[in-house]
């Protein structure tokens, strides 16, 4: 026997191919985290089209153009709300009569948020969910709230401050 090794010179190298398939790996997770909101924007932009025609917004910018009509009263529940993919905003009336405004982007890495339910603002990507009341963190991982965005209640009509 020698003492020679023996090393194959086609194929390579185990690092390579370990190293390779840590960067897909991360490459898929990265993507994940981003997310893609087409599914349930379409699902919710065809569930929404009475705002996304009144408001006449073009989702552009953080939030929709101020003064645009967004909602009425009555379709924001009591100890509920909505979310307007469009504008980027959750209308929310955590008591009887009290409207808050939030941006609908999750602090935690940019999803949107897509409901309303047991008085918090749920985002589906991380589960993280915000209070109705204030865009305070119920639980993450966010760790930044929700931030405020002004609203207008004139009668039964909410509109963008």
């Amino acid at each position: 026997m020698t003492s020679a090794s023996i090393k194959s010179a086609s194929g390579p190298a185990r690092r390579t191919v370990v190293a390779a398939a840590g960067a897909a790996g991360l490459s898929v997770a990265l993507t994940a985290c981003g997310g893609s909101d087409d599914d349930s924007s379409s699902s919710s932009a065809a569930a929404g089209t009475s705002e996304a025609a009144s408001t006449g917004g073009t989702g552009g910018g953080d939030n929709a153009a101020a003064g645009a009509a967004l909602t009425t009263t009555a379709d924001i529940p009591e100890g509920g709300g909505k979310v307007f993919d469009s504008e980027k905003v959750v209308v929310t009336q955590p008591t009887a009569g009290t409207y808050k405004a939030f941006s609908a982007v999750c602090t935690h890495q940019g999803c949107a948020v897509k409901s309303i339910s047991d008085g918090v603002i749920n985002c589906p990507c991380h589960n993280s969910n915000f209070s109705i009341t204030d865009g305070s963190v119920k639980s993450g991982p966010a760790q930044k709230p929700l931030p405020e965005v002004s609203i207008t209640v004139s009668g039964d009509s909410i509109t963008l401050a």
